[in-house]
């Protein structure tokens, strides 16, 4: 039994990375759902698909991004934050940075799962799901 759904996604994910897969299957939630479509609009995975009629729950599909040249993945670390046992909260003035501005850090907010720069903008706080760089 997964007690935490989100590090199996995000485990899931680094996993398909480092055995250089194209697509990783991923069961389906709404909040995974939520973070999928933050990794593809900043440019993290290269397409994704729900797909609704694999079983009750539903698959998500990713497909991952790659450097043509180098064949370096564009996700180079993928780091849980905000876990079951000590959830992390942080107000819109205490919003985290990763590696100065140049990762993001995805927050499930009351304007629903952005980033940090776009919670910035909001002037909103909430819960650091990870930090993706």
């Amino acid at each position: 039994m997964i007690t935490d759904p989100i590090a199996d996604y995000l485990t899931r994910v680094r996993n398909g990375i480092k055995a250089k897969k194209r697509v990783v299957e991923i069961p389906a939630s709404n909040l995974k759902k939520d973070i999928t479509k933050v990794l593809f609009d900043k440019g993290y995975i290269l397409n994704y698909k729900f797909d609704d009629e694999a079983n009750a729950q539903g698959v998500i599909k990713i497909a991952l991004k790659y450097n043509p040249t180098t064949k370096k993945s564009a996700i180079e670390n993928l780091e849980r934050i905000s876990k079951p046992g000590l959830r992390k909260y942080v107000s819109a003035d205490n919003l985290p940075r990763v590696l100065n501005g140049l990762g993001i850090s995805v927050l499930s907010t009351s304007k629903g799962v952005i980033t940090d720069k776009e919670a910035r903008t909001l002037k909103v706080g909430g819960e650091v799901i990870c930090h993706v760089y």
